[in-house]
C-alpha cells in the first residue's frame, strides 16, 4: 500500500487549514453561531449525553428549519439557543456575543400557545413590551403595527378561549415579535392545528419574514415543512444528538409540493434522518 509522502501530507494540512480558516469566517460573519456545542445531563443514577460537537451558522436574515428523529436533542438544541438552558461545552453566539440567558433579541414560539387566558389579544401582544417598560404610544403604535402585521386587527379586543388554534399562533407570533428581536425562534409551532391550518400558517410565516426580514430558526418534525419554509435544512442525528448535514434548499417561493424537486429534497432529508 502506498504511503503518504511529505508533500502529500503538507498539502493535506495547507488544506485542513484553509477548511478551518473558512469556517471560522463563515462564523465571525454569521447572525447565529453554535460552536461545538454539547449537553449532558447527569443524575446519581445515569448519564445522558443529548448533544455532542454541534456546529452550524444561521446568517442574517436567513430561514432554517432544524430536524431530526424523536431524542436527537432538537428541543433541547432550541432551549440552548434561546437561552433557557446552558450548554455543557461549546458555545452559542448571537452577534458575536455569547448567549448566557433569556433575552429580548430571541422571539419565542411554541407549539402550545401560551397565551394568558385572562389578557385579551392586545394585551397578550403587550406582555413584552411592558417587561421591556414600553410605554403610552409607542406601546399602543407597535401593538397596533404586530396585529395589522398578522391579520388580527379586528380580534383585538378578544380572548384566547373565541379564538382558533391557527389565530392563538398569530397571537404567539405577534407577541414574540413586538420587542424586535433579532432572531425568532419557533419550537413545533404549527404541530397542534390541522393541515388546512397549517398550510395557511406557512404562508402567513413567510409573509411576516420577508416583510420583516427577521432571522428565523424553526424546529420540526416534518419534513415537508422544512422543506417548504427553509433556506436551510440542519439534519440532526440522534445518541448522541448531532449535525448530520446541512442541505441547502435551493427552490424558488411559493414551493409547490406537488413539483419534482420539492419531492427530490423531501426524499433526500428523509434518507438523511433515517425515515
Amino acid at each position: 500500500m502506498a504511503g503518504v509522502s511529505d508533500g502529500d501530507a503538507a498539502a493535506s494540512d495547507s488544506s485542513t487549514a484553509d477548511d478551518a480558516e473558512r469556517t471560522n469566517a463563515t462564523m465571525r460573519g454569521s447572525k447565529v453561531v453554535v460552536d461545538d456545542v454539547g449537553k449532558v445531563y447527569e443524575s446519581d443514577r445515569q448519564r445522558v449525553e443529548a448533544l455532542s460537537g454541534v456546529r452550524f451558522t444561521v446568517n442574517d436574515g436567513e430561514f432554517v428549519c432544524l430536524v431530526g428523529p424523536s431524542g436527537c436533542g432538537k428541543t433541547t438544541l432550541f432551549r440552548t439557543i434561546a437561552g433557557l438552558e446552558a450548554p455543557t461545552s461549546g458555545e452559542i453566539r448571537l452577534d458575536g456575543e455569547p448567549v448566557t440567558g433569556p433575552g429580548t433579541d430571541r422571539g419565542m414560539v411554541f407549539q402550545e400557545y401560551g397565551l394568558f387566558p385572562w389578557r385579551t389579544v392586545r394585551e397578550n401582544v403587550a406582555f413584552g413590551l411592558e417587561e421591556q417598560g414600553v410605554r403610552g404610544t409607542e406601546r399602543t403604535d407597535r401593538i397596533d403595527e404586530m396585529l395589522q402585521l398578522v391579520g388580527l386587527t379586528d380580534f383585538a379586543d378578544a380572548y384566547p378561549k373565541e379564538l382558533s388554534g391557527g389565530m392563538k399562533q398569530r397571537v404567539g407570533i405577534a407577541r414574540a415579535l413586538a420587542v424586535d428581536p433579532e432572531i425568532l425562534l419557533a419550537d413545533e409551532p404549527f404541530g397542534s392545528v390541522d393541515a388546512q391550518t397549517r398550510d395557511m400558517l406557512h404562508q402567513e410565516l413567510l409573509r411576516i419574514w420577508s416583510e420583516t426580514e427577521k432571522t428565523v430558526l424553526f424546529v420540526t418534525h416534518d419534513v415537508e415543512e422544512a422543506v417548504k419554509l427553509s433556506d436551510r435544512v440542519v439534519v440532526m442525528a440522534a445518541d448522541p444528538g448531532r449535525v448530520r448535514e446541512v442541505v441547502t434548499v435551493d427552490l424558488d417561493r411559493p414551493r409547490d409540493r406537488t413539483e419534482p424537486a420539492f419531492g427530490e429534497y423531501v426524499d433526500r432529508v428523509r434518507r438523511l434522518i433515517g425515515e
